[in-house]
């Protein structure tokens, strides 16, 4: 199975359900995963199942011989398209940044190249003893990130 072949199959269903592609994946051996987004609110089982009869419908599992998962992007999974981050925008964000530095921020813009992050930090301030707050707002290029991941506060 090719991967362009299964996004055209599903593109109409996805798009019904309010939805997204955010990747799909075909190994060697045909296990096929097709992870997807809900424009706005989160996936369910309806949105997966619709999907999941689509593809069959579309392939016959005994010619093609594959195996199929429909899933949700997730909250642990790493932003893979501009619609995910367009969708987070306003919301924090756990950013990992290539040579180590990890960030949470607040994302307020986003393109196919970059990120805008808002986030407060304290910082040595000429002419005073303590550290203050100090607000920013970073305009960051995706090429210098490992990966941005929804934020996820447990207090």
């Amino acid at each position: 199975m090719k991967k362009e072949d299964i996004i055209r199959a599903v593109e109409t269903a996805v798009q019904e359900r309010g939805c997204f592609v955010v990747e799909v994946t075909v190994s060697a051996a045909n296990d096929v995963e097709i992870v997807i987004e809900k424009e706005e609110g989160i996936v369910d089982w309806d949105d997966c199942a619709a999907i999941d009869k689509v593809v069959h419908a579309a392939f016959d599992q005994d010619v093609e011989d594959y195996s199929l998962t429909v899933s949700s992007a997730g909250l642990d999974r790493p932003f893979k398209v501009l619609k995910q981050y367009l969708k987070a925008v306003g919301s924090k964000v756990d950013v990992k940044f290539k040579g180590g530095r990890r960030l949470v921020a607040t994302l307020t813009a986003a393109t196919e190249d970059t990120v805008t992050l808002q986030y407060t930090a304290l910082e040595a301030v000429e002419g005073k003893k303590k550290k203050e707050k100090v607000e920013h707002e970073d305009v960051c290029p995706l090429a210098e990130i490992n990966s941005v991941t929804p934020y996820i506060d447990f207090k």
